[in-house]
């Protein structure tokens, strides 16, 4: 099958026991890709200089948080890697021109085992990483998706995981005027169902309220990486999600769904 990308709203790493609205939409989805052969993430929670693709047999199930629950440090993700399947990445990356190299020992961070939890909850989905470059923007951001792109043809199912908005200063606190964050998200979802990529690219100087949205763009350039992997040709699914904390939406959006698929999900035109 020709797999689709994804941006996923990973949201707090409570996502993990507490589904919401994204949970069951997913585990939808998840229904629906039985052809998948690997699944490919991009998370914001492994940045590195230049490009780094995990590369092991057996990712381990990394919790990179702290204050939370203990039960939350229990939970595993089991998945096998796809090594194979690194190193093809690694290559498109390099001819794409990427600095890259291969990471043997790097596991699977909560950006990605978390939401693939519902999406493939039995782990029996090969899954491995790729590294966000810190010093990439919005633009290198597309790049790097349309760089793994070929990947989708394998069967390989490419996850830009990030938040569609991610102001932690305002997480634990009163927040002043909140409906901005739902006017941000209705200005994604529009250059979205438009796929206006040049919106979404400069969506710093064009979208309301984008850098309060995003004091800092690492959590909002995976949806560019998928969006970057996705073909013209896609239809574009908005995947609900709500709005949790009062300003962290966790609306997500699917690229080249199979069309029958019954989802509780709107087309996002």
């Amino acid at each position: 099958m020709t797999a689709p990308s994804i941006f996923i709203s990973h949201g707090s790493p409570m996502f993990a026991q507490e589904p919401g609205v994204l949970g069951p939409n997913l585990r939808a989805i998840g229904q629906w890709l039985h052809g998948v052969s690997a699944v490919l993430v991009v998370s914001p929670h492994w940045q590195t200089r230049g490009v780094r693709v995990g590369s092991t047999a057996a990712p381990e199930t990394i919790h990179d948080f702290g204050g939370f629950p203990p039960p939350l440090y229990q939970l595993q993700y089991p998945a096998p890697g796809a090594p194979g399947l690194a190193q093809d990445a690694a290559q498109l990356l390099a001819q794409a021109g990427f600095d890259v190299a291969l990471d043997e020992r790097r596991g699977l961070d909560h950006g990605a085992w978390v939401p693939l939890r519902y999406l493939f909850p039995q782990a029996d989905v090969p899954v491995f990483q790729v590294s966000l470059p810190q010093n990439i923007d919005a633009a290198g951001a597309l790049r790097l998706g349309q760089a793994l792109a070929p990947l989708r043809e394998r069967g390989v199912l490419v996850i830009g995981s990030g938040s569609l908005t991610h102001n932690l200063y305002e997480f634990r606190q009163a927040i002043r005027n909140p409906e901005y964050a739902q006017q941000f998200v209705d200005w994604v979802r529009a250059a979205v169902a438009a796929r206006d990529v040049a919106a979404l690219v400069d969506y710093r100087h064009r979208a309301p309220h984008a850098e309060r949205a995003h004091p800092t763009e690492e959590h909002y350039l995976p949806l560019l990486v998928a969006v970057g992997a996705s073909a013209g040709t896609d239809a574009s699914r908005l995947v609900e999600g709500g709005m949790t904390y009062g300003v962290l939406s966790m609306d997500s959006f699917a690229f080249g769904l199979p069309d029958a698929a019954p989802t509780p999900l709107e087309h996002a035109a």
